[in-house]
Formats: C-alpha cells, sequence, structure tokens
C-alpha cells in the first residue's frame, strides 16, 4: 500500500510541477521533458532486465548445483541458531535460509552482480512458504530491509569512482561508509524486531556482536594497508571468495555424484524466466522516477532544503550532495550519476564530493530492490517494507554526513 501510494506521488508531483513551470515561467519545454524521460527510462528498464538476463542465468545455475550438492542445506543449518529467530516463519533447514546466507555475504563483500541472482532465489524459497501469494510475509520484509539497510563490508564500486575522478585517496571514504551503512543496518534490524515483535535474545546479540567484531577488524586491517594498495586487495579478496563459492559448489555437485551441467542448465532456465518476470515492474518504478526528476520537483526540494538549513545557522557544505542523497532509494544509476556530478563540478576531493561518496554507499538502492524482488514472484501488497527500509536509508545517509563531517570537515 505505501509503494503504491509513492508511485502515485511521483506522477501528481510531475503534473503539479509541470503545469506550475507553464503558467507561472511560461516553460512549456517542461512537457516534452517528462516525457521523454517516461520513454528513456522505459528503455533503460529493458535494458536493466537485460543485462541482468546473464547474471542471472549464470547465478541461478549456480545456486541450483550448490544446493543439490548440499552447499545451500549447508549455509541454512550454519547461521540457524540466527536467522531462525529473525525469520521464524521459515523452518530449519529450509533452503530459504542458505538463500539468505549467500545474499547478505554478496551483498557484504560489494558483489552486486552475484547478491541480486541469489536474493531473488532467497525470495523464490520464501514464496514457496507464502499462503497469500500477492502479500510479503514478515520473513520477506525482514530480508527486504536487510538488503536496502546495504551493510557493505567493502565498496569497491564507490572507491573505483573516485580514482576515475583523480581523488589523491580514492579509499579515503571507506571507514565512513562502512561506519555508515552498519549503522543503517543496526536501525533497520532492530526496528523490524520490535515491529514483528522478535525478541532480541541472547543469540541475536551474540550475533550482532559477532557481525561487529568483523566490521572492526575489517576497519582495522584496511586501516593498516597503504593507501594506494586498499581498493586492489579489498577487490582482489572479494573476487577470490567469489571464485571460490563457485568451486566448492560444483566440487560438492560431483561429491553427491550430481550431474552439474544438466543441473547447471536447470538452474540457468530460472534465471532467464526471473528476468523476464520483472521487466514490467522496473519499467513501473523507473519511469515514475525519470518523470518525477524531469519535472524539476528534485532541484526545487534540495533549494529548499538548502534555505532552511542555512536559515537555521547550520553549515550548508552538504546539501551539495542532496540530491545523491535523495535519489539514492530511487535509482541506483541515479545516485550513482548525482555522485559523479557532484565530483566534477567541485572536485573528487571536495568535502561535498565525499559526502555524497558515503551518502551513495550507505544504503542500498530500496525502491529498485522492492520492484525487482517482489516483483520476481508476484507480490503485489508489500505491506510496510517500503517504510522500514526507507528508515535505514534515512539512517544511513544522516550517519554519513556526520561522520563526512568528522573524518573531513
Amino acid at each position: 500500500m505505501v509503494l503504491n501510494w509513492i508511485w502515485i506521488a511521483f506522477f501528481a508531483i510531475a503534473f503539479i510541477m509541470a503545469v506550475g513551470k507553464t503558467i507561472v515561467d511560461g516553460d512549456f519545454s517542461v512537457w516534452s521533458d517528462i516525457m521523454n524521460s517516461s520513454f528513456s527510462q522505459a528503455s533503460f528498464a529493458f535494458e536493466i532486465s537485460l543485462g541482468l538476463t546473464g547474471v542471472l542465468t549464470l547465478w541461478l545455475g549456480i545456486m541450483k548445483i550448490g544446493e543439490r550438492g548440499g552447499v545451500i542445506e549447508f549455509f541454512g543449518r550454519l547461521i540457524s541458531p540466527f536467522f531462525s529467530r529473525l525469520f521464524p516463519g521459515i523452518p530449519k533447514g529450509h533452503p530459504a535460509m542458505g538463500a539468505i546466507f549467500m545474499n547478505i555475504s554478496a551483498n557484504m563483500l560489494g558483489l552486486d552482480n552475484a547478491a541480486t541472482p541469489m536474493g531473488l532465489r532467497a525470495m523464490q524459497e520464501m514464496q514457496s512458504l507464502n499462503p497469500k501469494k500477492d502479500t510479503a510475509t514478515d520473513a520477506m520484509i525482514m530480508f527486504l530491509v536487510l538488503n536496502s539497510s546495504g551493510l557493505c563490508l567493502i565498496p569497491v564500486s564507490i572507491m573505483m569512482y573516485r580514482a576515475q575522478g583523480g581523488a589523491a585517496n580514492p579509499t579515503d571514504i571507506f571507514l565512513p561508509i562502512l561506519i555508515a551503512t552498519a549503522l543503517a543496518t543496526l536501525v533497520g534490524l532492530t526496528a523490524l524486531c520490535i515491529k514483528q515483535r522478535i525478541r532480541i535474545d541472547r543469540v541475536i546479540w551474540s550475533w550482532l556482536l559477532g557481525i561487529g567484531g568483523v566490521v572492526g577488524g575489517v576497519v582495522w586491517l584496511f586501516s593498516r594497508l597503504p593507501a594506494d594498495k586498499m581498493e586492489l586487495y579489498s577487490t582482489f579478496a572479494a573476487n577470490v571468495i567469489l571464485f571460490s563459492v563457485i568451486i566448492s559448489f560444483i566440487v560438492a555437485g560431483v561429491r553427491k555424484r550430481v550431474n552439474v551441467y544438466d543441473t547447471f542448465i536447470e538452474g540457468a532456465k530460472e534465471g532467464f524466466k526471473t528476468a523476464v518476470m520483472i521487466i514490467p515492474y522496473l519499467v513501473a518504478i523507473l519511469v515514475a522516477i525519470g518523470m518525477f526528476r524531469a519535472s524539476g520537483a528534485l532541484d526545487v526540494f534540495t533549494s529548499w532544503v538548502e534555505a532552511g538549513v542555512g536559515a537555521l545557522g547550520i553549515d550548508t557544505q552538504w546539501v551539495g550532495a542532496l540530491p545523491t542523497m535523495l535519489m539514492k532509494p530511487l535509482s541506483g544509476s541515479g545516485s550513482c550519476a548525482m555522485m559523479l556530478d557532484v565530483m566534477k563540478e567541485n572536485g573528487a576531493d571536495a568535502f561535498v564530493s565525499r559526502v555524497a561518496a558515503a551518502v551513495r554507499g550507505s544504503t542500498d538502492t530500496t525502491f529498485y530492490i522492492l520492484a525487482v524482488y517482489f516483483g520476481s514472484v508476484g507480490v503485489m501488497k508489500t505491506r510496510y517494507a517500503a517504510g522500514y527500509a526507507l528508515l535505514a536509508d534515512l539512517t544511513g545517509a544522516v550517519v554519513a554526513v556526520i561522520v563526512a563531517y568528522f573524518f573531513f570537515g
């Protein structure tokens, strides 16, 4: 229901803005801008789906081998004490547990291309337990909020963009992003536990402390690396882990006497079907976002915030990163474009550019995730998923700005 009204609001605000520009400013071209944006965004949505087809085909094929080889079941048992409390609606040992674990692990390593297929597989497994196929379960909502909060230990892509932009030390944003994304995840998880009446017992606390220890360990390790080696080693570690997972799946399949090639093909066919299924959902959300942006509503809101912040006597340096902040839940490519635009206009090492990078890496793309994941299983009623995901987004953005002032202000 929340997503429905947000979607309607994008169109309504875009229309009101266009009417206002035409009447007040005599701007007739805004209508062309909006409609052209709708066409280009619809095409872009198809291109995204087309690009995902190969990745989904590959990884759902690999996941099928892991399932037949018993690896997914093994991961499910490994994290069962923790996840059985966060996802009480999923039976112990169910394949959904292993798929959720693989998805979250890939996200933590910054491996978006691998995380999405694993996440779609997790949604399919959870949908098999769903008595109301068009309505999101509590487990699905928990999973989606954990994804949108986007805990990431190695933000490789953002460090790469900063390097391309000419930053003197492209990796200096690493620690601010890690702190922001960790706190966003913690807030989102805690809020959902309260909403779903999940008791935070000693097991959950011990796992959270363990994850905190991993985050702390990564901070300690990377803080000791030379600045010019951090990106190299982080990329190396992530890819070695990823390829090791593929090999372990194949080895497990061979040990179980599985025909790994035929099993891969079986899973790959599911990947192609899933990629086709998500096209309407991507078109719906990306067209709405594109029309909202083309109307100028985003620019107007940014100018209002800057004026309000200045009137309160608060430093306004960070406001230049606000478009990145506002676009982040809506569009990954859009927020990336906003971040790159800030870097281009101000220089990669400017304070506002570092804020934009921290915000860009603080959480994942909420509405894209909602559209793709729920769309892949035909869930139309998302309940309170969008609201709690946006809470995590807001937390990550605010913390990113505060931490950027601490490190660079």
